[in-house]
C-alpha cells in the first residue's frame, strides 16, 4: 500500500480513473467500455499465440517426418561419382557436428505393374549404413528393410506408391529407367524386374507416394556406375545444417557439392513462412482493433473528467502531467489485456492436446480425420520469442492508442471547462 502511495500523482490519478466509478452511471459505463477493451486485447493476444503455436506445431511435425527420410546434408562429387566414399566419410566425421554418414545412389524412373505406371525416386542404400542417417528402417509397415541385399534386386516402396500400384510384399514390379538400350526392335528404355520386400510409411505423402529403396549395388548396376553418387550426413543440430555444410566444403578434399535439407524443400518452407507472416498480420489487426477501442474510451473519459482536469490545471499541473495521467490509464488497460491474453494463450497452447480432444468429444466431431489427414492430432509448439513479440506489440499498440486522447486532455482550458460547473 505504501508503495502505491509513493507513486507520482499522475500514476495515482490514472489508476483511480481506471477503476469503476461510483458517482454516476456515466463513470460505470466508461469502466465497462474499458473492460471490453481489456477483453478484446486479451482475446486477440491469446488467439495469436494459439494460432502461431499450432502453425509451428504443424511445421515441426511435417519437418520431422520429412527428415525421417531426408538426410540433413547431401554431398556430391562434381565428377559424378564418389569412389573413395570411405575417405570422404572419415573427413566428414572430423567435424564434431556430424553424427552419421551413409553412401547412396539416387535416380528417377517408372514402376510398372499390371498396366499401372507410377514415377518414382529410386534411392540405392546400404541398409546397415542408412540407419545412421534416416528413420526409414523404423518406418517399415510390412516386410524387412534388411532384405535389400546386393544382387537380389529387391525393392522397398512407400505405402501410397504401393497402394497405387496395388502391390504388397512378395509381388513383383518392373522398373523402367530413363536410360535407353539398343535392341532389334529399336531403342527402348532399360527395364528390370524387382521383388517387393518391404513397404514403409513416413507420414509424408510426397515420400510415401514417390520414393523407393533398393540395394546400393543394384542401383549402381542399374545406373551403370562404379561408385556411389555421394554421401548423406546426419548432424547433431539440424538447424545448423547450412553452417555445417559450409564448414565441410572448406575442410573436405575434392571438388564437392553440398546440399542441406532446407535447400531441398526451399519452396515448402518459403510457403509456410509466408503463411505464418500473413496470419500474424491478420490476427494483429484483431489486437489493433481492440487496442484502438481505447481511443473512444479515453475520449469519453476526457470529456467526463474535464472539470477534474481544470482543477488540476489551476492547482499547478502542467499539460504534460495531464497527458501522463491519461496515458497511464490507457497503458494500464493495454498491459492488463496483454497479461490476461498471454496467460490464456500460453495455457491453451500448452494444453491443446487435451483441450481439442475434449471439444471433439463434446461436439461429437473430429477436426482432423485419420481418413483424410496424415496428421490426426492437433500439434502445438509454443515458442517464447513469439510470445514476447506478441505481448510487446500489443502493449505498443495500446500505448499508441493513448496518444491522441491524452494530448487532447492536455489541451483543455480550465476557464472553459469550469464555465458550466
Amino acid at each position: 500500500m505504501s508503495l502505491i502511495q509513493n507513486l507520482p500523482y499522475e500514476w495515482l490519478v490514472g489508476l483511480r480513473y481506471t477503476r469503476a466509478g461510483k458517482r454516476s452511471g456515466r463513470n460505470s459505463f466508461i469502466s465497462f467500455i474499458s473492460l471490453i477493451s481489456v477483453s478484446g486485447i486479451a482475446l486477440g493476444v491469446a488467439a495469436l499465440i494459439v494460432v502461431l503455436s499450432v502453425m509451428n506445431g504443424f511445421q515441426k511435425e511435417v519437418t520431422d517426418r520429412m527428415l525421417s527420410v531426408l538426410a540433413h546434408i547431401e554431398i556430391f562429387d562434381a565428377s559424378g561419382g564418389m569412389p573413395n566414399w570411405r575417405q570422404a566419410e572419415q573427413e566428414a566425421f572430423r567435424n564434431p557436428a556430424v553424427k552419421g554418414a551413409a553412401p547412396f545412389v539416387e535416380t528417377r524412373g517408372m514402376l510398372l505393374r499390371d498396366g499401372e505406371m507410377r514415377p518414382t525416386v529410386i534411392r540405392g542404400v546400404l541398409p546397415s549404413e542408412e540407419r545412421k542417417v534416416s528413420e526409414v528402417a523404423n518406418q517399415i509397415k510390412q516386410g524387412s528393410f534388411d532384405a535389400l541385399t546386393p544382387g537380389s534386386f529387391n525393392i522397398v516402396l512407400g505405402s501410397a506408391l504401393a497402394r497405387s500400384l496395388n502391390v504388397t510384399v512378395g509381388d513383383k514390379v518392373t522398373m523402367a529407367l530413363a536410360q535407353t538400350q539398343p535392341t532389334p526392335a529399336g531403342v527402348l528404355p532399360r527395364l528390370k524386374s524387382f521383388n517387393v520386400v518391404g513397404i514403409f510409411e513416413a507420414g509424408h505423402y510426397e515420400f510415401d507416394s514417390a520414393l523407393s529403396f533398393v540395394s546400393l549395388e543394384d542401383a549402381e548396376k542399374m545406373e551403370r556406375l562404379d561408385a556411389p553418387s555421394g554421401l548423406r550426413l546426419r548432424i547433431a543440430d539440424m538447424h545448423k545444417a547450412p553452417q555445417v555444410a559450409e564448414e565441410l566444403k572448406g575442410s573436405m578434399s575434392g571438388d564437392l557439392i553440398m546440399r542441406d535439407w532446407s535447400k531441398l524443400n526451399a519452396n515448402w518452407f518459403a510457403a509456410v513462412q509466408t503463411e505464418k507472416r500473413m496470419m500474424f498480420i491478420i490476427l494483429t489487426l484483431i489486437i489493433a482493433v481492440a487496442a484502438f477501442n481505447l481511443v473512444s474510451t479515453l475520449v469519453m473519459t476526457v470529456t467526463d473528467k474535464q472539470a477534474d482536469i481544470a482543477i488540476l490545471r489551476t492547482l499547478g499541473s502542467s499539460p504534460r502531467s495531464i497527458m501522463k495521467i491519461f496515458m497511464v490509464q490507457g497503458a494500464l488497460v493495454g498491459i492488463m489485456g496483454t497479461l490476461v491474453g498471454v496467460t490464456l494463450g500460453v495455457i491453451v497452447a500448452l494444453n491443446i492436446d487435451v483441450i481439442v480432444p475434449f471439444i471433439e468429444h463434446l461436439l461429437g466431431v473430429q477436426f482432423l480425420s485419420k481418413d483424410i489427414y496424415l496428421i490426426s492430432e492437433m500439434p502445438s509448439d509454443l515458442r517464447w520469442p513469439d510470445v514476447f513479440k506478441i505481448g510487446g506489440l500489443s502493449v505498443l499498440l495500446a500505448f499508441v492508442a493513448t496518444i491522441y486522447p491524452s494530448w487532447s486532455a492536455s489541451r483543455v482550458k480550465p476557464a472553459e471547462a469550469l464555465r458550466y460547473e
